[in-house]
């Protein structure tokens, strides 16, 4: 167990220190973008646990994470077809959020990342 609360507020001070990074909403929650798009945020979908968080990792590494910490890391059907992952922030200590958002920023601004084609749907 981390030894303090991680909330967004820590989300937001450690993402925040990355190039380029500003806050911002998505779909009227708050979320960290890059250039417009989106790096990590508060999940609206009532499929996420509450105190969760879901940033942007590329497939394989999402499932990676996943068989790495399924404690930690987690994906409900809607988030399925979504280049992210599900975060239970009560889980993670840190220094690895502060690699999971080097690791999403890296993804976001790495390559054009295409939507879903349910880009309707709410994160």
């Amino acid at each position: 167990m981390p030894k303090s609360a991680i909330t967004f507020e820590t989300v937001r001070r450690i993402g925040l220190t990355l190039p380029g990074v500003e806050e911002g909403t998505a779909y009227g929650s708050p979320a960290l973008k890059v250039r417009g798009k989106l790096m990590a945020g508060m999940p609206v979908n009532p499929s996420a646990e509450p105190g969760s968080i879901y940033v942007r990792v590329d497939f394989d590494d999402r499932a990676e994470l996943l068989a790495a910490a399924p404690d930690v890391y987690y994906i409900t059907d809607h988030y399925a077809p979504y280049e992210a992952v599900l975060v239970r922030l009560a889980r993670i200590d840190q220094g690895v959020l502060r690699d999971l958002l080097g690791m999403a920023h890296k993804f976001v601004t790495s390559r054009s990342t295409p939507r879903s084609p349910a880009r309707k749907r709410r994160h």
